[in-house]
């Protein structure tokens, strides 16, 4: 059988964008621990942060950096490429403190840096508010590509992120792999979810900065169109299906009305005796 910090643990990791407080409100209020399970759920705290690419604010500054597992240190510290910083994270509160002066250490610096300024201009054009970072992995064979953009509308009653992932190893003539992932809640007056992951497998000539980022913004443009047509058929179609749009009058029900409606005669279009 399942523990109480099993079961929690499965709540916070499943946290929809934006919503972790919310999740972490409930836990405590569920679970007969109360407040006192927290510091239990930290690995769970540490896997959805770094999975989701949530993103901290640097102590005073403006900008927020990524947590991921490509660009973390030991003891909870992670580290930025484009700031030149290092920074320790409370996975609980998603909050950076302790900044540090960081140096890149790589073979592959130059190729990084150059990724890092086509990426910003990548993401500056397509997205209103973003974060990314690329990142070296594997020994220095390969550099991880990082982008996450989040749109969270609480008072509307939805919250969206998009997070793309990829990996790019260093050889003359290679292939881009990831995975592009959307997630979207929306919970006006119920609960509807939409979770995406699509697999991007991409070739290219050279190892190059300007043609990485290319195919890249390519890839994730057509993914976009055809998250868009599949919207627009399912408005057309499966939506459209689900219920008549108008009664058999083909006149509007006034519903705060209904109570004078006789069924038998009023709404099937009869006449009153």
């Amino acid at each position: 059988m399942a523990s109480a910090v099993d079961i929690a643990s499965s709540f916070i990791e499943g946290a929809p964008p934006g919503e972790l407080a919310d999740v972490i409100a409930d836990v405590k209020t569920l679970t007969s621990d109360g407040p006192d399970i927290i510091p239990s759920l930290a690995p769970a705290f540490k896997r959805y942060n770094e999975m989701q690419l949530s993103t901290v604010k640097l102590p005073g500054a403006s900008q927020e950096v990524i947590v991921s597992g490509f660009n973390k240190l030991e003891d909870n510290r992670y580290f930025d490429v484009e700031s030149q910083t290092s920074f320790e994270v409370d996975h609980v509160t998603q909050e950076a403190s302790a900044a540090q002066s960081y140096v890149l250490e790589s073979q592959n610096a130059d190729l990084i840096k150059s990724l890092l300024k086509s990426l910003a201009m990548h993401a500056t054009e397509h997205y209103r508010q973003c974060s990314y970072g690329v990142y070296p992995v594997e020994n220095d064979t390969a550099v991880a590509i990082l982008l996450v953009a989040n749109r969270y509308s609480p008072n509307n009653f939805w919250n969206g992120r998009f997070r793309s992932i990829y990996q790019v190893p260093i050889s003359e003539s290679t292939t881009v792999t990831g995975n592009i992932h959307i997630d979207v809640h929306y919970y006006e007056d119920g609960n509807v979810a939409l979770n995406t992951n699509k697999p991007i497998k991409l070739s290219v000539s050279s190892v190059s900065a300007e043609s990485i980022i290319s195919r890249i913004a390519a890839a994730e443009r057509d993914y976009q169109e055809e998250l868009n047509r599949a919207f627009v058929q399912m408005a057309e179609g499966a939506f459209k299906g689900l219920r008549r749009q108008l009664p058999i009058t083909r006149q509007k029900v006034e519903w705060e009305k209904v109570g004078g409606y006789r069924l038998g005669q009023d709404i099937s279009g009869g006449k009153g005796r």
